[in-house]
């Protein structure tokens, strides 16, 4: 019997790094992964998707863009005058409690400009509120801002 209950205690403790290593991303990580997917395929409707109806979002140097309609415009632009060639989100974390759940990092975007010039990389910091609407997670507040300037000595 003790070598039994042995024997499924090391089952049970060999199958947890597995389970634990193939979780799929839920919450704010699933709709950030999601964004990411879609930005770097420059496909505005698939961007268009992880975003609620009464989303906000605030990007560096731009004004609010409120709301699908807004946002979309916002996106539009970026993907008229530029080709994403990159983006990463890196120092991640991430919260969930019932249907909404936070997250913020660090991102990078690389546009290549469709007239002349040279690629351009954004950097910054973000935090992102997602809820859960139907089943599915979208963003509802969406916040991008550069990282600041270095401070100098005095």
């Amino acid at each position: 019997m003790k070598s039994r209950a042995l024997a499924i205690l090391a089952l049970l403790f060999c199958s947890m790094p597995f389970a634990t290593a193939t979780a799929a991303p839920d919450g704010a990580q699933a709709v950030d992964e999601a964004w990411r997917k879609a930005i770097i395929a420059n496909d505005l409707n698939a961007i268009m998707a992880v975003y609620a109806e009464d989303a906000v979002m605030w990007l560096p140097d731009a004004p609010e863009a409120k709301g699908q309609e807004a946002i979309r415009k916002s996106y539009a632009d970026l993907l008229a005058a530029n080709t994403v060639t990159g983006a990463t989100l890196a120092n991640t974390h991430y919260q969930t409690s019932g249907n909404l759940s936070v997250g913020w990092g660090d991102f990078t975007l690389t546009l290549s400009p469709k007239a002349e010039g040279n690629p351009v990389t954004l950097a910054g910091r973000f935090s992102v509120i997602a809820r859960k609407e139907g089943g599915k997670w979208v963003y509802v507040v969406d916040h991008a801002s550069a990282h600041p300037a270095p401070s100098t000595p005095r």
